[in-house]
């Protein structure tokens, strides 16, 4: 497999495919919507919620995580999880700027 060459695009464009991939995948968006709804720190009612086993919810937590837009700490035995607002803020911001392009003439195709 070949290598992603990142180092070849701007940090932009980095940062965009990066945000873009927590939508990449329906189970990550299932677990920040009901983050969202709930609207506090969850530790253990994601399985029951997204309905996938327990090591495939920590997986896409994980990755959430390692995206930064979810932040955990570790209550007991558990880790608790929740949106980290300031970089969903910065993920909003730089998508909208990113999806907010129009084309200036539709002459091709």
């Amino acid at each position: 497999m070949g290598l992603a060459k990142t180092e070849m695009f701007t940090d932009d464009q980095n940062e965009i495919a990066i945000f873009a991939k927590a939508f990449g995948h329906p189970a990550r968006v299932a677990i920040l919507q009901h983050l969202f709804k709930i609207n506090s720190c969850i530790c253990g009612d994601l399985v029951n919620e997204i309905g996938l086993a327990q090591p495939t919810i920590s997986q896409h937590l994980k990755e959430l995580k390692h995206l930064g837009l979810i932040k955990g700490n570790v209550e007991g035995t558990s880790v608790c999880y929740c949106i980290d607002a300031e970089n969903w803020s910065k993920m909003k911001a730089k998508m909208n700027i990113f999806l907010d392009q129009d084309l200036q003439s539709s002459d091709c195709c």
